[in-house]
């Protein structure tokens, strides 16, 4: 069924680039997050979307947000992705799927690709926008927009 507008985000543990563990329950609870879960580094839609957060990043920030981008390839992966488009965000290694189970996020084309959601999760840690898209660039105005509502 996966989450709503309204639930309390869960916590998790995943690897970042650097293959240091990043503890999401360190900001639910006091710092508005945006968690947008992609299919795959270094395709088409989803490094367009990266280098979307990443050009809007300083708005992110002066909203006061974190910002972590998930998907199921290797910290490796993640490490040359990030350094290639300059993302100042942490990307994270969700190798087993576990984080985008507990999310809820889904497959397209019949669950042969990873499905594109983006969750805004304000101070509080509740979910306060949760957008399932393909169309990788309309994620970042609409997290952007909720995330300055706060």
């Amino acid at each position: 069924m996966g989450l709503k507008i309204g639930d309390k985000a869960p916590a998790f543990k995943l690897k970042n680039q650097n293959g240091e563990v990043i503890y999401a329950g360190e900001y639910l609870g006091n710092t508005p997050l945006i968690i947008y879960f992609y299919p795959k580094n270094f395709t088409p839609g989803c490094t367009a979307q990266a280098c979307s957060f990443r050009d809007q990043y300083q708005d992110f920030l002066e909203a006061g947000a974190k910002v972590f981008g998930i998907s199921s390839d290797s910290v490796e992966s993640h490490k040359r992705f990030r350094e290639k488009h300059h993302l100042p965000f942490d990307t994270l290694a969700d190798k087993s799927n576990s984080v985008r189970r507990r999310y809820g996020v889904k497959g397209n084309l019949l669950g042969l690709i990873p499905g594109r959601e983006t969750f805004v999760i304000d101070k509080d840690g509740v979910i306060q926008m949760k957008f399932n898209s393909m169309a990788a660039s309309q994620h970042i105005p609409k997290a952007l927009e909720v995330v300055k509502s706060f």
